[in-house]
């Protein structure tokens, strides 16, 4: 991970906590698929993350540490989510889901985030909250 982008953050309205305040966003076709592959275990560390827009599914190919995964719909509420996803595996594809947020693990047990929660996603001063 590059380190986000400034002033990018995931936060979980319903609950009222923060769940990345590091945000990288990948919408291109290679940002998509290379996701965090490769990235260095000690890089992805509590408070970042990466949005993937648009997406139904994610893997955990190439990826030496496990993730948490928020299945997103296209009001930013949360219609599925993947545990400590571990290394080189595939999670469900959810047809419902427009975007994924992937998180350092324990970021949804630390924060309580559950099925049905509203996220509001910022991408720093050149896009509005995301919060419809």
């Amino acid at each position: 991970m590059s380190g986000g982008v400034p002033g990018a953050y995931a936060f979980n309205r319903t609950r009222g906590t923060y769940l990345a305040t590091e945000l990288e966003l990948a919408r291109t076709h290679w940002s998509r698929f290379r996701g965090l592959m490769a990235t260095d275990p000690r890089q992805f560390r509590a408070g970042q993350g990466l949005w993937i827009v648009p997406c139904h599914g994610v893997h955990t190919l190439g990826m030496r540490f496990a993730i948490d995964a928020l299945y997103l719909d296209d009001n930013n509420v949360v219609v599925h989510l993947e545990e400590n996803l571990k290394p080189w595996r595939f999670a469900a594809v959810r047809r419902k889901a427009t975007s994924v947020l992937e998180l350092p693990h324990e970021t949804v047990s630390a924060t309580g985030t559950s099925l049905g929660d509203k996220i509001e996603i910022a991408l720093g001063h050149a896009e509005k909250a995301q919060t419809a």
